[in-house]
């Protein structure tokens, strides 16, 4: 039915509870407002009345995961519920929480926000004044349009092309096998995270829209005569039902937005080293001798690796794709394989696909036990996948969810494998009347595609932990939904090997970091393309050990191979960048945790730690590594140096020779094939790693590099660690190590310990940079060898064991 534009509904409070106020219109349209924390107000628009998808995977509020079958949308567990002033002021509703002020027009619904800044209200957003909803008035597609700011930055939506900034774009979000996408043009890609934040110069905001259907932002690249400036939201079905998160800065709502959506996976230790993996290796006929050789590589040129994805060639019948299938002409002997690995420290993550080929040797079985995603008379949603036709495995039918744990276990885990690596599980259906089980509720496959691959990462790691309960599972994924950090790491695609997809897959990553997901990486050198030059080679490397997942991955259009040693002329060099990596695993290892526990991004753009410097929200091609570290890539040809603007705010370091720079100011350092720019924040620490590492010969011995105020000032840095593997962390198995530092005439350090770990260290190396010449103090520790190196000024200590003290992550 249709409505008049004329006559927009006039809305009225039927309902006013703990958390939520329910208006309801004479045609029939709900307006469901639920204040759940003082910095989070949500708004469903039910022109109907009711749900058309009653259930989210993506809410799961500072919780490990959500139950398998969803949660009820009006489920307002683990919200704190907060009082609310709620007043009628004529034909207008004013909600307000400590933060958050929304007013609506009860004659038409329109809405503006307002956030607290200080002691004032500041407008933060408002809807378009002339058809914000659609209430009945157009199709049946969903649809949200917001007055725009020219002023207006915006950032997020997760895994997008170009730049950070997604002003005057235009972007489609639906799941799509995109290889050798543009990383400046192409669009859609990977994943479904409809999210993002809003910078105004006085308010920042996030708005995330809860749906599974494909759907549209308009970041201002559409126009009209009738509506002023706008952006707008089109779902292609479902329900309007989206959160305002309030915060004083880009970090803030980051952080709310990632503990809206659920606690980030802690993920083994080993999951953060350098991976490898080809297609070639396993296409090949003798692949399991192709992949023996990769070891004897590693060995001979001392490349440190602690595991390789194994791509599908694995499961290869012809030049087809068949998951689960083991082609024993090319691995005659699996299990021997995969504990050969084991032997050398590198640890195998096979390839799984979700769409079973008409052919494939299961897909029978499959049928009969109906676990596919179907057509409306019943036969499978047949879609194009690999060289053939096929159907989707449907994760949210029950006996699918069963038959695909059992067949990871006795396929795969079985055979000693340590992960699962989930790819093409995008779920391209294209059948409107395909249809899925939707846990006994069967509805439209089309409206809740990113769904299926949310469900499979979750469903292979259940196959993970219920093979080894003690350890912790490891998922990657390329598909995914909002959720998705839940589960697994992950990585942007089937790249293009160029000098501008190295610039541009930086940004994405950054965009997926705000968006709640930052344990991601590229592949290294370009998947799909020419094999790189070792100039382009060399500065992919160079960036890619600074991002959470490491790997070098091709698929190359000239059967030539991205590997370590692809360029023996660099190949030292490459050497010791991934050694240089391995230095820094326990600041990666903190990181993670940090994510884990508190919801703050591994990787970020400069402007998430320094909110208040304008110039970190232009475009640039910086990143920051957690709190204390600047990265500054090299990502055009023909450069030795790179000029890189200093975030106002802080001193920074050279991390190579300790020389301080004054925050505000742009320079231009050096950047020779081993030691990319690199900057340290004066006022933090960084663990190391000082042991000298080799192949298949892990060592271990704790340094902290300190990088003090240059003059006066205190600050407070913790490190975590544990075993890596298991979950005895939430027994007390761990150790934190906090260091207070206070800096003045002398650095003064405290050092404490928390935790039980079953490893003592008897003695701890402190590194401050070369230039530092006062005077250390030290509590907790005791001095016992002093020297000057290379790495700077190193302190060998002395542990005090009365300093530890038990605790509990």
């Amino acid at each position: 039915m249709r409505t008049s534009l004329s006559v927009p509904p006039v809305f009225a409070i039927a309902q006013k509870e703990p958390g939520q106020i329910v208006l309801e219109a004479e045609n029939g349209a709900i307006a469901r407002i639920f204040v759940l924390e003082d910095d989070i107000v949500r708004i469903a628009v039910l022109p109907s009345g009711g749900w058309s998808f009653p259930k989210t995977w993506a809410i799961a509020p500072g919780a490990d995961d959500v139950a398998l079958e969803g949660r009820d949308r009006l489920d307002l567990t683990g919200f704190s519920l907060p009082a609310f002033g709620c007043d009628e002021a004529g034909d207008r509703l004013i909600v307000e929480t400590a933060q958050i002020r929304l007013s609506v027009a009860l004659r038409g619904f329109f809405c503006s926000w307002e956030t607290r800044r200080g002691e004032k209200w500041v407008k933060a957003a408002r809807d378009r004044r002339t058809q914000a909803y659609n209430f009945g008035w157009w199709d049946d597609h969903i649809y949200h349009y917001l007055a725009r700011d020219p002023h207006e930055k915006y950032f997020g939506l997760g895994e997008r092309s170009g730049d950070m900034d997604r002003a005057g774009r235009r972007f489609r979000m639906t799941g799509t096998d995109a290889m050798g996408y543009s990383a400046r043009t192409s669009d859609p890609l990977y994943k479904h995270i409809p999210f993002y934040i809003t910078r105004r110069p006085d308010a920042t905001f996030g708005l995330f829209y809860d749906t599974l259907s494909d759907c549209t932002f308009d970041m201002g690249c559409e126009r009209s005569n009738y509506h002023g400036l706008y952006r707008g939201f089109v779902a292609d079905c479902g329900d309007l039902d989206y959160y305002f998160i309030a915060g004083a800065d880009a970090a803030a709502v980051t952080r709310r937005f990632t503990w809206l959506t659920g606690r980030p996976a802690f993920l083994p230790r080993w999951s953060l080293s350098y991976s490898g993996s080809t297609m070639s290796y396993t296409d090949a006929p003798d692949a399991q001798t192709r992949m023996n050789e990769f070891l004897e590589k590693c060995m001979a040129h001392d490349i440190l690796c602690d595991s390789f994805h194994l791509s599908s060639g694995y499961t290869s019948i012809g030049n087809k794709r068949y998951v689960f299938h083991w082609n024993r002409e090319k691995f005659p002997d699996p299990i021997t394989f995969v504990a050969h690995f084991r032997e050398k420290g590198v640890r195998l993550v096979p390839n799984i696909k979700p769409c079973l080929l008409r052919d494939h040797p299961l897909f029978a079985e499959a049928k009969a036990k109906g676990i596919l995603i179907r057509d409306e008379d019943g036969e499978p949603a047949w879609v194009q996948f690999w060289d053939d036709i096929g159907a989707y495995v449907d994760f949210t039918n029950p006996r699918a969810i069963t038959w695909w744990k059992e067949r990871v276990d006795a396929s795969l885990l079985a055979y000693g494998m340590a992960g699962t690596w989930n790819d093409n599980n995008e779920c391209e259906i294209v059948c409107p009347t395909a249809r899925i089980n939707g846990f006994g509720e069967g509805r439209a496959g089309m409206g809740a595609k990113p769904l299926q691959p949310l469900l499979m990462m979750r469903v292979s790691r259940d196959a993970q932990r219920a093979r080894a309960p003690d350890k912790r599972p490891f998922v990657v994924t390329r598909g995914g939904g909002t959720g998705l950090h839940r589960y697994a790491q992950t990585w942007s695609g089937d790249n293009a090997t160029s000098w501008e997809t190295l610039k541009y897959n930086l940004k994405m990553g950054l965009g997926l970091a705000l968006s709640g997901v930052s344990n991601t990486g590229h592949d290294v050198g370009g998947f799909a393309g020419p094999a790189p030059d070792a100039e382009l080679f060399l500065r992919w490397v160079q960036t890619g050990i600074f991002m959470p997942r490491f790997s070098i991955h091709s698929w190359n259009d000239d059967g030539t191979v991205n590997e370590p040693w692809m360029h023996p002329e660099i190949t030292p060099q490459v050497r010791d960048l991934i050694k240089f990596r391995y230095r820094l695993m326990p600041y990666f290892y903190d990181l993670s945790w940090k994510y884990h526990r508190h919801f703050a991004p591994m990787v970020r753009p400069t402007f998430y730690d320094f909110p208040d410097d304008p110039r970190c929200y232009d475009e640039n091609d910086e990143m920051m590594l957690g709190p204390a570290l600047l990265v500054a890539p090299v990502v055009e040809p023909g450069r030795d140096t790179r000029t890189v603007y200093l975030p106002r705010g802080a001193d920074w370091y050279d991390f190579w020779t300790g020389r301080i720079f004054a925050g505000g100011d742009s320079v231009t350092l050096p950047a020779p094939p081993t030691q990319p720019a690199l900057l340290a924040r004066a006022g933090s620490m960084v663990a190391i790693n000082r042991a000298e590492q080799h192949f298949a010969a892990p060592a271990d011995a704790r340094g902290f590099q300190i990088f003090p105020h240059r003059d006066r000032g205190t600050f407070v840095a913790t490190s975590f660690e544990d075993d890596g593997d298991s979950d005895g962390y939430l027994r007390g198995a761990f150790r934190e190590w906090t260091f207070t530092i206070d800096c003045g005439d002398r650095i003064h350090i405290g050092l404490a310990q928390a935790g039980a770990l079953a490893r003592y260290d008897e003695t701890v190396h402190l590194i401050l940079p070369a230039s530092e010449t006062r005077k250390l103090e030290l509590s907790g520790a005791q001095v016992i060898g002093e020297s000057r190196s290379p790495e700077g000024h190193v302190i060998v200590a002395s542990l005090d064991p009365s300093v530890i003290a038990p605790g509990k992550a």
